[in-house]
């Protein structure tokens, strides 16, 4: 069991969650009821050897994680998934209603060998997990990844074809059509591009590539107002 504060709640709690299922306890020290639910949570918990962790959160002194939950009475219990909230409770129910909570979070042994692969890493582990789960797009976006490392960028870009686009995808999927471009060699072939924008399709598909590549970094506004600017 651990305490949780706002300023470690993404860490220990969303993050975490996308390792193991989390249940937080909002509870508060002048709640009854809180006291009561606390220890039934916490042996409940216990038993499951660490298949489901437990954490608590004083609403008193973390004002940001009760709004999160919108928590309007306590006790309330979340528990999450994947940094989802995927079931919850309020008030403090009898242990047989908590054993039945905490069972529905304990992972099969299915899922519990799909976490064991993708935690490996390597292709032929991702390879298998996808087996298990064709359309997981953690597993997708996983092995996308290492085939675009191994040169394997068209298979990597049929793959990610199967789930919905986000930043991450579209940074593989940019490395797969691009190449490994060296860090350093980006800006050099961005102004080469910048010429030929205008007029030529591939240029452009091919600078939008690198500015996805290039991701958080501040280069990429400037860029991105450059080519603005020869478009418009």
């Amino acid at each position: 069991m651990t305490d949780v504060t706002d300023a470690t709640f993404q860490h220990e709690v969303v993050e975490r969650s996308k390792t193991v299922p989390v249940i937080v306890d909002l509870w508060a020290e002048w709640c009854g009821p809180c006291r009561t639910l606390g220890p039934i949570l916490e042996k409940v918990v216990a038993a499951t050897d660490g298949a489901v962790e437990l954490v608590k959160v004083d609403v008193d002194t973390n004002p940001a994680i009760a709004q999160t939950f919108r928590a309007q009475s306590i006790p309330a219990v979340h528990a999450l998934k994947d940094g989802k909230v995927v079931d919850s409770f309020i008030g403090a129910v009898p242990e047989e209603r908590v054993q039945i909570f905490v069972d529905g979070l304990v992972p099969t042994a299915e899922e519990t060998q799909l976490r064991e692969l993708i935690e490996a890493g390597d292709e032929d582990s991702l390879r298998s997990a996808l087996a298990i789960e064709p359309a997981n797009a953690e597993v997708i976006t996983a092995l996308a990844e290492v085939l675009v490392g191994q040169g394997h960028g068209a298979e990597a870009l049929e793959l990610l074809e199967k789930i919905p686009e986000t930043a991450e995808t579209r940074r593989i999927a940019a490395v797969a059509r691009t190449g490994a471009v060296p860090a350093d060699d980006i800006e050099r072939r961005l102004d080469t591009l910048l010429e030929r924008v205008k007029d030529d399709d591939d240029a452009r598909a091919e600078f939008i590539d690198l500015l996805e590549i290039l991701g958080d970094d501040d280069r990429k506004g400037v860029w991105r107002r450059q080519l603005s600017a020869r478009l418009f």
